[in-house]
């Protein structure tokens, strides 16, 4: 009987918990959406969407941290559980920012002032 509730927690562990910021992929935002949009918008909503990347990447980082923590002490990743763990909305503010991206380089634009390249 333990090891299979060995086996369980293990699983839970590996694929219930919460994951960093760095290790969510950018989901795919087409940058045709930006292409109508000017320097100075590309590099406002840039610096807005490194700003709530940000944002969510502490909320992630507290997701990760409150998973480890109920997995030792309860055996459950309880943030994730939750609903705080927010992957899709990171992955989603790391596509729109490369979008911006893309759309700023199709245009005169400088990039220095479109934010980080990915947190």
């Amino acid at each position: 009987m333990r090891p299979i509730a060995l086996g369980i927690l293990s699983v839970i562990v590996l694929f219930g918990c919460a994951k960093s910021p760095g290790s969510i992929s950018p989901a795919y935002v087409s940058h045709m959406n930006y292409l109508n949009w000017n320097c100075s918008q590309l590099a406002g909503e840039g610096q807005r969407l490194s700003s709530a990347l940000a944002q969510a990447s502490t909320q992630q980082e507290n997701a990760r941290s409150n998973d480890t923590v109920g997995v030792i002490f309860l055996g459950l990743p309880v943030s994730s559980l939750s609903g705080d763990n927010i992957a899709p909305e990171i992955a989603r503010l790391k596509g729109e920012a490369e979008a911006v991206r893309k759309a700023s380089m199709s245009k005169p634009c400088e990039t220095a002032s479109l934010g980080p390249e990915r947190q």
